[in-house]
């Protein structure tokens, strides 16, 4: 049960992390793995693919947007201008390189919040980000396994 527990709330911080709502999941991330109390490895996949699907929420939200207009959105779930700006100019000038990068603090989450927004295909959208996310968990993880 204590495994179980550990994934929902990897899943949670996980997921909470990657929308325009402020959390971070790396500390959970690493809480987690240090204690033992559920397996890496599972750690790593429901990190990496809850923190995908937040992620997919700002694509869909992005989406809303482009059709329907700002407005229809509660201020909190807007991205801020400057940030949006921001991960504009990085998107016009990377294009889906960029997206590697989904998991940087500040720029990633309206980085994928554009990429819905300028309708880049969801299927690669999906697999790029993924893999900037879980190669940061893995990053993660292995700088603890090398401390530890």
């Amino acid at each position: 049960m204590e495994a179980f527990s550990s994934l929902v709330l990897m899943a949670g911080a996980a997921f909470v992390a990657a929308t325009l709502l402020p959390a971070q999941s790396e500390a959970v991330f690493l809480g987690l793995v240090a204690a033992g109390s559920a397996d890496p490895l599972a750690l790593f996949l429901t990190a990496s693919l809850a923190n995908t699907a937040g992620s997919i929420v700002n694509w869909w939200l992005g989406r809303l947007i482009a059709r329907h207009g700002a407005g229809r959105l509660p201020a909190r779930l807007r991205p801020g201008p400057a940030r949006f700006a921001q991960a504009q100019a990085l998107f016009a000038r990377f294009g889906w390189p960029a997206l590697l990068f989904a998991w940087l603090p500040l720029v990633g989450d309206p980085l994928t919040f554009v990429a819905g927004w300028l309708n880049y295909p969801f299927a690669r959208f999906s697999l790029i980000v993924l893999l900037g996310k879980a190669g940061r968990y893995a990053a993660l993880w292995a700088g603890w396994a090398s401390l530890a």
